[in-house]
């Protein structure tokens, strides 16, 4: 099977980076033929809010060429800035939504930009043969509307997790992801800010909030900026960890999260739809949204309670293990591919 994947970005340590990279790695080891079609093809602009914008008016043209020199069985694509190409490609035609597209769009951009997407959003839907999801949420929410959409869960590779750890200070307390609103990094700063702890804050990734977060931080000497780090040496900083937090406002089914369940790391996470489906009151620490002083006394809760810390992290790391694996979902996406297994 040739299979052509769609996505604005496949590299980096973003979670649909991480998604669209280890599917395409496992349909070839199960012997299909794999292409990209990405910003890493493509020039698009790099600049804060157009990187998609652009990879969405460049990404036709390139469909358009390869038309012309290959043919595939499937096309794949990966949120609603893909679907133009997605169109454009005579082939199956797969659609994988990693979260509500014109809600966050509302959210980060106002009412007009959320319009806008919403009209694009219904037209990606019914061009695709196929429309999976990678959290229960987001695919309850598009079936409300009358779209048949699959569930098959983000996951992951087992074999991706390191062996060793990278110890950076005593205690450190990690952060991993886009520094922008609906990650929630600025909540966290807020909460670490009120406790008298000897640990250190850690915030791994880069993104627009993050002059605005580091000016926050002066005077802090326990709060650290790594920016951007390769994703092997993210996860070695992960494992060494005393605790994740995932403080979002909005998410679909963090891979950052899983990955922190997979290496036993106990979790801090906002009580939201997506981290919901992944972390329970036995397998994490759960807070209100927006609330500094909740996730303050959560933080300092995990670093003074190394038992319950230890059995979060062992029921979390579980969960992981059985049914958020690669090895698993892959043949999901298999099934979907083949036109019999709508």
């Amino acid at each position: 099977m040739r299979v052509l994947i769609v996505t604005p970005k496949r590299t980096g340590i973003g979670g649909v980076a991480q998604h669209v990279s280890k599917l395409g790695e496992k349909l070839i080891e199960l012997g299909h033929e794999v292409d990209y079609l990405s910003c890493e093809e493509l020039p698009c602009l790099k600049v804060k809010g157009l990187a998609n914008p652009s990879f969405m008016v460049l990404s036709p043209f390139s469909a358009l060429a390869r038309r012309l020199k290959r043919k595939y069985d499937v096309v794949h694509a990966h949120n609603i800035p893909s679907c133009i190409a997605m169109k454009l490609t005579p082939a199956r035609r797969v659609l994988t939504l990693h979260g509500v597209y014109s809600e966050q769009i509302k959210y980060l951009h106002g009412s007009a930009a959320g319009k806008i997407s919403s009209y694009l959003e219904n037209k990606a839907l019914k061009w695709a043969d196929a429309v999976t999801a990678v959290s229960k949420a987001t695919a309850e929410w598009y079936k409300k509307r009358g779209v048949n959409v699959k569930y098959i869960p983000n996951a992951i590779d087992p074999a991706d997790l390191p062996s060793e750890e990278l110890k950076l200070f005593d205690k450190q307390i990690v952060f991993i992801g886009r520094l922008s609103k609906e990650k929630g990094p600025d909540i966290l700063l807020k909460a670490f800010k009120q406790l008298k702890t000897d640990a250190h804050l850690l915030f791994i990734g880069d993104g627009p909030l993050r002059s605005q977060l580091e000016t926050e931080a002066e005077g802090y000497n326990h709060i650290h900026f790594l920016g951007y780090k390769p994703r092997h040496e993210a996860l070695k900083i992960l494992k060494a960890s005393d605790i994740f937090v995932l403080p979002s406002r909005h998410e679909g089914l963090s891979t950052a999260l899983l990955e922190a369940m997979a290496l036993k790391v106990p979790i801090i996470a906002t009580r939201i739809a997506g981290n919901l489906e992944l972390i329970d009151e036995n397998s994490g620490m759960l807070v209100d949204p927006e609330n500094p002083k909740q996730l303050a006394e959560a933080i300092a809760m995990l670093l003074s309670n190394y038992d319950k810390a230890k059995r979060l992290a062992e029921n979390a790391y579980s969960k992981a293990m059985n049914i958020y694996n690669w090895n698993v979902v892959i043949h999901l996406y298999l099934k979907i591919y083949e036109k019999n297994n709508v």
